[in-house]
């Protein structure tokens, strides 16, 4: 018997939601700013990533670690290039902008497609006594 956990997976999607969208300034914040304005893609990334994680812990809460890769690159991919310190270090404000910048896309379709993969394992393998469901109900389905 597969056990699936809405309210986890809602409070996953928020938080997601939350800890990538504000400090990117996604979600427009008086904390946080950006020198290169949020473009097109990033909303849908962000949603993407938001509803991918909500999904694999509504479905598997005992790893982390699959949806934790993919929601970390996402948070790399939706982020001003400029405004991340390492990054700048690294390439320069010329060089984020001209190397870091265009791979962002790919780096948002990698995650996307790890946090798909998570998704597809947690479907798979799905929770049994650690997540509160007894072994033989997780043989039965």
């Amino acid at each position: 018997m597969r056990t699936i956990r809405p309210w986890w997976g809602l409070g996953a999607a928020l938080l997601t939601l939350l800890i990538i969208g504000i400090p990117t300034d996604i979600i427009p914040n008086p904390m946080f700013g950006r020198d290169v304005p949020v473009r097109p893609w990033e909303l849908p990334v962000l949603l993407a990533t938001a509803v991918l994680t909500g999904m694999y812990f509504s479905l598997h809460q005992e790893k982390i670690a699959p949806v934790m890769g993919g929601s970390s690159l996402a948070l790399f991919a939706v982020a001003c290039p400029v405004c991340n310190k390492v990054v700048l270090l690294a390439l320069g404000s010329s060089g984020a902008l001209g190397i870091w910048q265009p791979l962002q896309p790919y780096l948002a379709g990698v995650s996307l497609l790890l946090l798909a993969a998570a998704v597809g394992w947690a479907w798979r393998n799905p929770c049994t006594e650690k997540c509160g469901v007894p072994e033989h109900a997780a043989l039965e389905e």
